[in-house]
């Protein structure tokens, strides 16, 4: 929004040496005039751009000479310097292109003189030897050859010269590079300066040759041609150097073809040399002996990928391809190429190759686009779209289209854009529409599943060949199916590109087959009503993405469709208000209306000049339930096309109002938006206030009369004072006790407010000042921000403090800091891991503040440092810093002495890591371009370096113990202590102190020892009432261990990363040594390798990592090159490792991944990874070890080591090339007979089915968003084709034994894992050589396996194999070859694993989008035939329970697809007969003859319920033929009725049943009944009230009878309560009492939750119909209410509750009755407003519905002010005291109601606990006991008071509620008493040192505030109480 500052523009100037000078001197005139007078002045100025301006003068001088002035020797001299000068100049230096344009201007007459000049100058130049000068000559060729006249003669004067330099130049730096191997930034430089010599090179050769005879260099004797052949043979040298950079070899590739073209002759042959190159056919006797001279290493059979994939490049670019010169050999030539390209897909798997190749392929298919226009017929033939070529380039296409680089993804799109092209080239006027290439490509497209990604791009390019309206005719819900697939935001970029091509190809479609405005409609229903749909009743994500994606493309191309939109939306949004799950048409207005207005399609002022919106509508939608509604209202307000619009009043009254509710969002993405939003409004007024200063000064100057129509004054005014209203309220949102969200929003505002509105002095024109808005108290709440237990509302508030403390007076006083450095040092060693924090905040801010060194110095803190008023030229934060880490340090080197002697003492006591912490913390303020106490800084840093080392030798012992969670002495039995004694002697030679020998309970002194001296020993047994112990449990030692551990390791690579290294041996001003350096690398060596803890090492790596990255970006060779050397020593020692190895191999090889993850970190990622691909050969060598006890721990090691590897998301795709062989590895490792090997080999295998799937994003496994096709995956892992393969056949074989016996291969749930994470693509075809039919025999083997998981898993491995039309043979086939019923030998197995085939099978069928064709439907037909032919499996003559469930479940999907396609026809009937007599004779008619415990007795049990059910629901589809079915067969069975089926004895049958059951009753009531199947379910469930109540009552099986509940829930109660007597022997309200009983002591939350629904919706009931009284009943539901909603409750309970209240408000809570008494009816309003300050967000909006319901009710609630009805919580809880204040007076009891709410203001808050501390500390660390993240005390406090204050001038006390106010009084004033006293006793800073009794004390003082003022205004007090109020009110 804001505007961009240009950026200034930088010119070096140029400087004449000693005889430029004098030579100009001497041609100087007096008046200085001449051209040498000009230049030498232009030499003198220091400005570049001043000497451009000098230069442009020449040529005009030049030109106003005559012709003898013109041959002065002055004039040649100066021509000469300005060639001199050209030459020197740098290539970027705007200087050298003046220069150039002026030699170009130069007269005619001295053109040749200059010339002569300038090819003296260059050949000076190209004399050279300096190789670092190669460099600036090759970029002076260049400059010549871009300067038209003078460079290019001078050039041709050259040429011969400038060839030989090259020449020369190449070979020097092609043999430096070798010298330089290991020197990785000194090749790299030279690498690129080789790269520049090649491209000189060729722009020689493109743009010279032609003005050079030929006569002159084609002769093999010349100079020149010698000079080419030499640069040829470099070409080819770097051409097959693989260790040069990919960009040098690319560019000798196009340099070797250009050059050979050049000088190869007959032309007409060079294609056949090209081929032949390629093919590796090259003959020396056909070839001229100058290219066996020059390119004989490129004649051999043999040539690498990558040299041919460079050779096909340079022949692409640097011939001709679209005139045809090259005749029948070229088309030849291109056909090879595509052949050599598609043949190195398949091998070249690196990322950089692997881009390369797509980009070649790209240019390819332009080349034969070209080559196809003027192209014979053989060639038009062989590119045809059917051709073998354009099918291996589609088959590329589709194997690379979801490819992980973007790079790829592009060029795939490029390359089948254009193989479209080249097929309607190639086929010249056939119609499109009719072509079958372009029908069958549609076809297969569509037909694929749109979480292809490939496939939208696809798509779009068939849209512009095609025609949308070509599309749209094969299938009209395109754009419904695209617009669902973006509730997926991964989709949503790839669907939104796809519908703009779409609907603007279809708009000009439109428009050009009809007239004037008819084609809209039309176009609106396809594009614009699905959008509206969605905005209005889909999810919040799918709407926000399609609102982002969709909507603005939409506008765009059809602005007039905003109107189409605002008439369909507005004329709903009314009765369509949405919900918190739901935008509903409110929301969609606002989104379309904002998305228009940041567009640019719509201005505020139109919308509220044109009513397309009220105000009070876009309140609503400020304040709606719904997240997004109220940021897409925000949005609206915010968001402008123009930076510089205005904002009116309604709009800043708006944002006020939106400020006021909405600040305390709990979600991070709101709040981010929030600001965001904000920010760009806040922009837009900085903006548009500078345009009206700007109007404002040329206000005089216009027309009186427009003077009137609008006054900037004003709006600059208004401006002012929103900001400062604005500011006023985001301050006071940082109360005492404000929420995290709060505070977190209110800092980031005030944030941008300073950061858009700087503050300045002395400027004029300063719109608005923060610091004007800053008093002390606003400072004071700043400073208590950093109190905050969240560590970003520190942040905020430090960048905050930062930008205003030099503009505040407040920081100039010492005394004020004073306390808090005091307070600063004290939490600098708490016990509370947060505290430390805080600290280092703390002194941060201080030491930027003046006095900080006269508060140390008063303090005698700085010891022997300098003295504060001492005169020093080092700055203010330097001498701070110094001065802090200083105390810290002396205090830190105190408590380590105490430490080493007794470790225990230390965590309980002064844990040291809070000191180190602050250390790194002050260093990241350390100025470190300006230091100025050089020898104290090197003094301090060899302390630090030190003080690390001796402190991470006393906790090191801890994190490297073997089992460091639990190492402390506190196992005391005889039991644990060998095991104890073990783990001491362990760690023992590590610590030489009493760590073991003392006691666990340790005397907490209140302050420590002076560091020099030795603590005495505490004793064992501290006796004594008043003494206080500390508890010292394993965390607390763990913790000071691992944290201390964490923060050394963050600060040596503090010290490594921000410290200067020292360049030059011996340099002063280096403040870390390399041998400093060097230690560091070894201890985080030692750590990284030893550490057991994770927390430690972890941390430790991320101080290693800085230290890496120091190392690769240094000069100094000797540390360059460490990490390859640690990286080479660490891998000897993993392959040298053995039981005896100091290295961890527990805990995934602890810190060894992390220590080689930071070593190749550290390398370049651009260059050759050299360090990458050596470490991956060994650790894939390694893991892939023979299973022998030597090789064990390094394979365990490597296979650890290669999962942190491919984790590693900073390696990218450099690691892909390894992934294959890594699975291999993996695989294999499963196979291992050691434990340890296969546990790190499933670590692994997961980790790569990550890296090969993608992170899986929902809890679907079988999510087709984590597959790929096999095609895809095949070709991207060649290697594991045949690998699979072979492994797959090595386990099925294994499977054939009859013997049936189990034969588990360890590996076969690995390879069906990964088969079944494939799945078949219509685009799979046969070109691809990696067919996958060679699985298929083997996974269907897997299937007879004897473990029922592998079998599952074989069945759905399957199912990628085979091709949708091939379903219904491979199905028939498969039932065909199971057993009939007369088989001798049946194996149960085998029948298992085949049904689990076809269903698999089926089911991928059934789903898949060939439904609506014939040949679907005939397949359907056979499959129904083939399952029939076998239906014995499915009765009783089949034994096996679980193969008859299998084949049920078969059955149970064919039924459910007939039934919901409404599918006709004889043979279907026939089908359904079938089933219903498979239903009607099993054991659910007959019995269960079974014992309960035979094997698959529940699973048959279930499949065949399952087919009941199935069978019922079609039957009451009024869609379905067969109504009468069920009656008029055998299925009529009694025992298979609803009410038997729920007596069944097993839970999985009743629980089935009641799932459908509940289904059933949710159809009845949410659909009218309908003739047939409304009967059927009807009768079905008539008279189920008594059964349920029968099966409520007896029911053990927990979930079962939370479904009973549920159902009774959903009935008609008055059926319900007429059966409860004859059912159960209750009356209703024995009935009442049951269900609250199990409501209030069941232990499932579920059950609770239900049985409170229902017993609210029987007291409701009762109380409307129910002539007897339910007092008692009510009281103890009110009772279970207000228990349910208390804050320790579980959540799902809360929200039971809340849905509670929502149904019983009519009734209960906002009757005009008060059915419940007013006590009880507040009780009830009390539980809504304590659900309203829910932490969690859902409860809240549930809750809110209660205000809803409220203000629903318009017979009661009249106000205008109510006119809201969905909001969220923040403003819900204002509305509830509202409304409740407006019921007191409905119902005449404000008197006795006054006092309540009196009550609930007050609170109950214990004041006596905060008279003394609790010193005994939690033995929890990090626990921060129950707390409220969202609820703000003093809000509610506030909003209630408020409503009070209210409700007092239309209230009247009687005198018995009088008493109650006065008693309210006293309380009230006893406790302002307590709480100024206990204010008045805390320490200094309280917020700091005693934070969460300050902010309590703080919170309630307010809350008495508000009350006593409450009471004062009610006449109940009397001047004493006006007295105590005014105490409250005052300062403590």
């Amino acid at each position: 929004m804001g505007l961009k500052k240009k950026k200034e523009i930088q010119v070096d100037t140029f400087v004449f040496d000693r005889q430029q000078l004098e030579r100009l001197q001497t041609f100087v005139d007096a008046e200085g005039q001449n051209l040498a007078s000009l230049l030498l002045h232009c030499g003198m100025l220091s400005d570049g751009i001043q000497q451009i301006h000098c230069i442009k003068q020449i040529v005009p001088l030049l030109q106003m000479m005559d012709t003898t002035s013109l041959c002065d020797p002055m004039v040649q001299s100066c021509i000469d310097i300005l060639g001199a000068i050209f030459l020197s100049l740098d290539t970027k230096n705007p200087l050298k292109k003046v220069l150039a344009s002026s030699l170009n201007g130069l007269p005619e007459s001295l053109l040749a003189e200059a010339t002569h000049c300038f090819v003296g100058c260059l050949r000076e130049e190209l004399k050279t030897t300096d190789l670092p000068q190669y460099r600036k000559v090759m970029e002076n060729l260049v400059s010549c050859v871009e300067n038209a006249n003078i460079g290019r003669s001078s050039l041709n004067a050259l040429f011969k010269e400038a060839l030989q330099f090259l020449l020369k130049s190449l070979l020097e730096m092609e043999e430096e590079n070798r010298k330089l191997i290991g020197n990785h930034i000194a090749q790299t430089r030279l690498m690129h300066d080789l790269l520049m010599g090649v491209k000189v090179s060729m722009m020689l050769i493109q743009k010279m040759q032609a003005d050079i005879r030929e006569d002159l260099w084609k002769r093999p004797d010349s100079p020149i041609w010698k000079s080419m052949c030499g640069l040829l043979n470099c070409f080819t040298c770097f051409l097959i150097n693989e260790e040069l950079l990919q960009t040098v070899q690319t560019t000798a590739g196009l340099a070797l073809i250009l050059f050979i073209k050049t000088m190869f002759v007959p032309v007409e042959k060079l294609p056949c040399l090209i081929s032949d190159l390629l093919h590796g056919s090259l003959k020396c006797s056909n070839i001229p002996g100058w290219f066996v001279d020059s390119c004989g290493s490129l004649c051999t059979a043999g040539l690498s990928d990558s040299v041919l994939l460079f050779v096909c490049h340079g022949a692409l670019a640097m011939l001709e391809w679209r005139d045809g010169s090259m005749g029948h050999n070229g088309e030849k030539l291109l056909l090879d190429i595509s052949y050599v390209l598609l043949v190195l897909s398949r091998r070249l798997k690196e990322s950089n190759m692997a881009a390369s190749l797509s980009r070649i392929l790209a240019i390819w298919t332009n080349s034969a686009l070209g080559a196809v226009q003027s192209s014979s017929e053989n060639l038009n033939f062989a590119l045809n779209g059917n051709s073998d070529t354009i099918r291996k380039m589609l088959d590329y296409v589709y194997s690379h289209w979801e490819h992980p680089l973007d790079a790829v993804r592009h060029q795939t799109k490029l390359i089948f854009k254009n193989v479209l092209q080249i097929h309607r080239a190639t086929t010249k006027g056939s119609l499109v529409k009719l072509d079958p290439f372009f029908l069958a490509l549609t076809e297969s497209l569509l037909n694929l599943e749109w979480h292809v990604k490939g496939k939208y791009s696809s798509l779009g390019c068939l849209v512009e060949s095609v025609g949308c309206d070509n599309i749209l005719a094969m299938d009209r819900t395109i754009p419904a199916q695209i617009l669902d697939v973006m509730s997926d935001q991964s989709f949503a970029p790839y669907a939104s590109d796809l519908l703009e091509v779409m609907f603007m190809n279809h708009k000009k479609h439109l428009t050009s087959v009809k007239e004037g405005k008819a084609w809209i409609d039309d176009w609106h229903e396809t594009w614009v009503s699905p959008l509206l749909l969605i905005l209005c009743d889909g999810n919040t994500e799918h709407a926000t993405y399609i609102i982002d994606y969709y909507l603005p493309k939409l506008l765009k191309c059809s602005p007039e469709s905003l109107n189409y939109m605002i008439e369909i939306l507005q004329t709903s949004a009314e009765s369509c208000l949405g919900s918190c799950n739901t935008r509903g048409a409110l929301g969609a207005l606002m989104a379309c209306l904002r998305t228009a207005r940041a567009h640019g399609h719509l201005q505020f002022t139109d919308i509220m000049h044109n009513g397309l919106v009220s105000v009070g509508c876009i309140k609503q939608g400020l304040v709606h339930q719904h997240d997004q509604v109220r940021i897409d209202a925000l949005g609206l307000l915010c968001e402008s096309h123009r930076s510089t619009e205005t904002i009116s009043l309604e709009e800043m009254q708006l944002i006020k109002f939106f400020i006021k509710y909405n600040l305390n969002s709990q979600s991070p993405a709101v709040r981010q938006q929030i600001c965001s939003l904000l920010k760009k409004l806040f922009c837009r007024i900085h903006e548009s206030s500078q345009t009206i200063y700007k109007m404002q000064q040329i206000k005089p100057k216009q027309d009186p009369v427009k003077q009137f129509k609008w006054n900037p004054l004003v709006t600059l005014q208004n401006y002012k004072d929103f900001m400062s209203s604005l500011c006023g309220m985001l301050f006071g949102a940082l109360f005492p006790g404000s929420s995290h969200p709060t505070r977190f929003t209110a800092l980031t505002l005030l944030g941008i407010i300073t950061e858009i509105f700087p503050i300045s002095e002395g400027q004029s024109q300063v719109l608005f000042q923060i610091t004007q808005e800053v008093d002390p108290g606003r400072v004071q709440t700043l400073l208590h921000c950093f109190a905050s237990t969240f560590e970003e509302v520190k942040i905020l508030a430090f960048e905050l403090l930062m930008k205003l403390h030099r503009a505040l007076p407040y920081f100039q006083d010492p005394e004020r800091m004073k306390p808090l450095f005091q307070v600063a040092m004290q939490l600098s060693t708490s016990t509370k891991p947060y505290d430390c924090v805080t600290a280092s905040y703390l002194l941060n801010f201080l030491i930027h503040q003046e006095g900080l060194l006269q508060v140390c110095f008063k303090n005698h803190l700085l010891l022997d440092t300098f003295q504060p008023d001492k005169d020093t030229s080092s700055n203010l934060v330097e001498k701070n810093t110094l001065a802090v880490i200083k105390n810290l340090l002396e205090n830190l080197e105190g408590e380590i002495l105490r430490a080493e002697k007794s470790l225990l003492q230390a965590a309980a006591s002064f844990p040291m890591y809070g000191r180190v912490h602050c250390i790194t913390g002050t260093l990241h303020q350390l100025p470190l371009n300006n230091l100025t106490l050089i020898p104290e800084w090197k003094q301090m840093v060899a302390k630090l370096i030190l003080m690390s080392y001796k402190l991470s030798s006393i906790v090191s012992p801890v994190v490297q113990s073997s089992s460091p969670e639990g190492l402390i002495p506190m196992d005391t039995d005889s039991d644990t202590s060998e095991r104890l004694q073990l783990i001491l002697q362990e760690i023992q030679p590590c610590d030489t102190n009493d760590y073991f020998t003392e006691s666990k309970l340790l005397k907490e002194f209140g302050q420590l020892d002076c560091a020099n001296e030795r603590a005495e020993n505490i004793c064992a047994d501290i006796t004594g009432g008043e003494q206080q112990t500390c508890d010292v449990t394993a965390q607390m030692v763990l913790v000071c261990c691992w944290r201390s551990m964490k923060e050394i390791s963050l600060l040596l690579g503090k010290l490594c990363q921000l410290l200067p290294l020292q360049a030059v041996p011996g340099c002063s001003d280096a403040l870390i040594t390399e041998e400093q350096v060097k230690n560091i690398g070894e201890y985080f060596k030692q750590h990284l390798l030893k550490s057991r803890h994770r927390g430690a090492f972890e941390l430790a790596y991320a101080g290693f990592v800085k230290l890496t990255e120091v190392f690769s970006r240094c000069d100094n060779e000797s540390l360059h090159k460490l990490p390859q050397q640690w990286l080479y020593s660490v891998l000897e020692e993993i392959k040298c490792s053995n039981p005896t190895s100091k290295l961890c191999a527990t805990r995934r090889s602890a810190g060894i991944p992390f220590y080689i993850q930071a070593l190749l970190a550290s390398e370049p990622k651009k260059g050759k990874t050299r360090l990458l691909k050596m470490t991956m050969k060994e650790l894939i060598c390694l893991a892939s070890s023979s299973n022998t006890p030597q090789s064990t721990i390094p394979q365990v090691h490597a296979l650890n080591i290669l999962r942190a590897l491919f984790k590693d998301t900073r390696l990218g795709e450099n690691i892909i090339p390894y992934v294959a062989d890594g699975m291999r590895a993996a695989i294999l490792g499963f196979t291992s007979s050691v434990w340890a090997v296969r546990n790190s080999s499933t670590l692994l295998f997961s980790t790569l089915i990550t890296r090969i799937f993608g992170v899986k994003r929902g809890k679907d496994e079988n999510s087709k968003k984590n597959r790929m096709t096999g095609r895809e995956f095949f070709t991207r892992f060649p290697n594991l084709y045949p690998f699979l393969l072979n492994q797959l056949e090595v386990i099925a074989s294994a499977m054939e034994s009859e013997s049936g016996k189990l034969k588990l291969h360890p590996s076969l749930f690995l390879l069906l894992l990964i088969l079944g994470k494939l799945y078949p693509s219509p685009m799979d075809g046969t070109y691809s050589a990696l067919s996958m039919a060679p699985f298929v025999p083997f996974i269907l083997k897997c299937g007879l396996s004897a473990v029922y998981r592998s079998r599952e898993m074989a069945g759905r491995a399957l199912v990628p194999f085979i091709m949708t039309n091939q379903v219904p043979q491979t199905v028939k086939s498969l039932l065909a070859d199971l057993p009939d019923c007369t088989h001798p030998c049946v194996r149960q197995n085998a029948v298992h694993g085949t049904l689990i085939q076809v269903f698999y099978l089926l089911q991928s069928y059934l789903e898949s989008k060939h439904r609506a064709n014939s040949d679907f439907q005939q397949g359907l037909s056979d499959i129904i035939s083939s399952v029939e032919a076998k239906l014995w499996l499915a009765n009783r003559q089949n034994p096996c329970l679980v193969t008859r469930a299998t084949y049920v479940d078969v059955l149970v999907l064919l039924n459910n697809y007939i039934g919901k396609s409404r599918i006709k026809g004889a043979e279907f009937q026939r089908f359904w007969e079938k089933m219903a007599t498979i239903v009607s004779n099993s054991e659910l008619a007959t019995g269960i003859p079974y014992s309960p415990a035979v094997p698959g007795l529940a699973q048959y049990l279930q499949s065949i319920t399952k087919l009941l059910i199935s069978m019922v629901s079609v039957t009451a589809d009024p869609g379905f033929a067969n109504h009468g079915l069920l009656e008029t067969g055998n299925a009529t069975d009694p025992c298979l009725s609803v009410a038997h089926l729920l007596h069944s004895d097993f839970h999985e049958v009743r629980l089935l049943v009641l799932e459908a059951t509940l289904l059933w009753l949710k159809q009845m009531s949410g659909q009218p009944m309908i003739e047939g199947g409304g009967k059927n379910l009807l009768s079905l469930l008539s008279g189920l009230e008594e059964i349920l109540l029968g099966i409520a009552v007896k029911e053990k099986h927990p979930e079962c009878f939370c479904k009973v509940l549920e159902v009774l829930c959903g009935m008609d109660f008055r059926n319900v309560l007429l059966k409860t007597e004859d059912a159960i022997k209750m009356n209703p309200r024995d009935f009442l009492h049951w269900i609250m009983n199990i409501a209030d002591t069941s232990d499932s939350v579920e059950i609770q939750s239900i049985s409170l629904k229902l017993a609210s919706k029987l007291i409701v009931h009762l109380v409307q119909n129910w002539q007897e009284e339910v007092k008692s009943e009510m009281k103890q539901w009110i009772q279970i209410v207000t228990y349910c909603c208390e804050d320790e409750q579980q959540t799902d309970l809360r929200l039971a509750a809340a849905d509670v209240l929502v149904t019983v408000a009519p009734f209960f809570l906002t009757s005009q009755n008060l059915l419940l008494g007013l006590s009880d009816t507040l009780l009830l309003w009390k539980c809504v407003i304590q659900l309203l300050q829910s932490e969690e967000q859902m409860v809240r909006d549930a809750a809110a519905g209660v205000v809803r319901v409220a203000l629903s009710q318009e017979s009661i609630f009249r106000k205008k002010e109510l006119d809201f009805r969905v909001v969220n919580a923040s403003m819900a809880l204002g509305l509830t005291f509202s409304i409740l204040c407006e019921l007191l007076q409905k119902w005449k009891q404000t008197s006795a109601g006054i006092p309540v709410l009196l009550e609930w203001l007050l609170g109950k808050e214990d004041l006596k606990v905060f008279g003394t501390r609790t010193l005994v500390e939690n033995d929890c660390l990090f626990d921060k006991g129950q707390a409220n993240f969202w609820a703000e005390k003093i809000t509610h406090a506030r909003q209630l008071g408020e409503q009070l204050l209210l409700l007092i001038p239309v209230s009247h006390v009687s005198p018995c509620d009088q008493e109650k106010l006065q008693q309210l009084t006293r309380s009230a004033s006893d406790q302002a008493r307590l709480v100024t006293q206990l204010l008045k006793e805390m320490p200094p800073v309280p917020e700091f040192s005693r934070s969460v009794e300050f902010t309590k004390l703080v919170i309630q003082k307010e809350r008495i505030s508000i009350c006593l003022k409450v009471l004062t205004l009610l006449g109940a007090g009397n001047q004493a109480c006006k007295k105590q109020e005014r105490l409250a009110e005052g300062d403590y």
